[in-house]
């Protein structure tokens, strides 16, 4: 699908999503407890329908009304398990889960698409290979056979919190204690602790002895629960850029206490001087001049592809630790160079950092690669709302992975935007 959008001034009030991450972890503590668990305020994303089909072929027994999802645990009994598993295109899906079902001590098949088995897996090779189990992955599947025992594990906390995620989910199921040990630096913390605010909502108790050390208890059970899931700060960001660069605009449904890492948006565009103010259940962002800044991306990579749209409006605009950009859904560095470009941007990388000079007015009149990547497509469309004619994205359907509403929202707030098939 391709994706023209036109130069326009938004304005209103947008409502949003609710987040992925924290349904993710929902949807998996639920599946795992004994009884039945509402969660409420989902969005039925293309990541969130593979973390339900994985939890259907875990054994749990899951249904859908409207916004709602009332889900049967397998009560921490993971034995009658579908031996094949879609992962879809979501990372945080395939790592979550691998060691789970590594739990029924059958060989399981992941399949996956586009990218998702290109990214590494290596921390869970090293890991199944050391404890004498089955690990092997190609372009794909990915085969598992053997169950995690308890023990110390040792995991590179530079890789992806993901692996901390999915054994955090894991070793309480097991019939001993285990200990985590991080190998600084431990980025994307803020993920991990999410994990950890689920699973304590869901009765699994986490020992964090240090800043990089968590013991877990073995024979613990999760139980039931209700729970309603908390507007996205991943998905509030395009807006938020939006907004502080097109015009302002009050964005709601969002929880001023969330651990969510992605939060971080707020307080960097305070830092380039945009005028925000708290609302109760959100904020009101106000088109501002874009000061001059360095974002260290280590917390927060998903933030990547909209800051390269805003740092196109400040004088100088640095970004660091981005080398994690280049093993997402696409090389995110690469992706937004080679979309920017043809707008005019003057953008530059290597492999660790960003650069951004100013080189506005930036023109349209192009289409850009979506790079088949949820972010670089919504990127690249509030991009478009600032140029002097409109922007073609090509794989502009990649929404759909996060947030397949965003162009119906953008719409809303007055922004013209026409699809077409390729």
């Amino acid at each position: 699908m391709k994706a023209t959008v036109y130069p326009g001034k938004c304005s209103g009030k947008v409502v949003i999503p609710p987040s992925k991450s924290m349904a993710h972890r929902a949807i998996i503590c639920a599946s795992l407890a004994d009884g039945i668990s509402t969660i409420s305020n989902e969005a039925f994303s293309d990541d969130i329908i593979a973390t339900i089909g994985a939890m259907k072929a875990l054994g749990a027994t899951i249904e859908e009304n409207g916004d709602t999802l009332t889900i049967t645990g397998i009560n921490s009994s993971i034995s009658n398990v579908s031996n094949e598993v879609d992962a879809h295109e979501s990372g945080s899906t395939l790592r979550f889960i691998i060691p789970i079902f590594s739990l029924s001590n059958q060989r399981i098949t992941f399949k996956g698409r586009n990218r998702l088995l290109y990214r590494p897996q290596g921390i869970y090779k090293t890991m199944f290979e050391d404890q004498g189990l089955f690990f092997s992955q190609d372009t794909s599947e990915l085969v598992i056979e053997g169950a995690l025992k308890p023990q110390t594990y040792t995991i590179d906390g530079s890789i992806s919190s993901q692996f901390i995620s999915g054994l955090l989910f894991t070793l309480p199921l097991l019939d001993g204690d285990s200990t985590i040990k991080i190998l600084p630096p431990f980025e994307s913390e803020s993920y991990v602790n999410l994990t950890i605010e689920l699973l304590s909502l869901f009765g699994i108790v986490i020992n964090r002895i240090d800043e990089l050390t968590y013991v877990v208890k073995g024979n613990q059970k999760y139980k039931a629960n209700s729970y309603r899931v908390e507007g996205d700060y991943s998905q509030l960001a395009f807006h938020a850029v939006l907004a502080a660069l097109n015009n302002d605009l009050e964005l709601d449904g969002i929880s001023h206490n969330s651990l969510q890492g992605d939060k971080a948006i707020i307080d960097i565009l305070k830092e380039c001087g945009v005028n925000i103010e708290e609302t109760p259940t959100g904020y009101v962002i106000h088109k501002s001049n874009i000061d001059s800044t360095t974002v260290d991306l280590a917390d927060c990579p998903d933030l990547g592809p909209i800051l390269c749209v805003l740092g196109c409006f400040a004088d100088e605009f640095h970004i660091t630790n981005c080398n994690r950009l280049r093993i997402k859904e696409s090389d995110r560095i690469a992706a937004m160079e080679n979309a920017l470009r043809p707008v005019g941007s003057n953008i530059a990388s290597d492999t660790n950092n960003i650069t951004i000079m100013k080189n506005a007015p930036y023109h349209g009149n192009v289409t850009v690669d979506g790079a088949k990547d949820h972010r670089i497509v919504m990127s690249m469309s509030v991009m478009a709302t600032l140029l002097d004619t409109p922007l073609t994205i090509t794989n502009a359907e990649a929404i759909n992975k996060s947030y397949p509403n965003f162009f119906e929202d953008i719409q809303k707030l007055g922004i013209e935007v026409h699809l077409s098939d390729d």
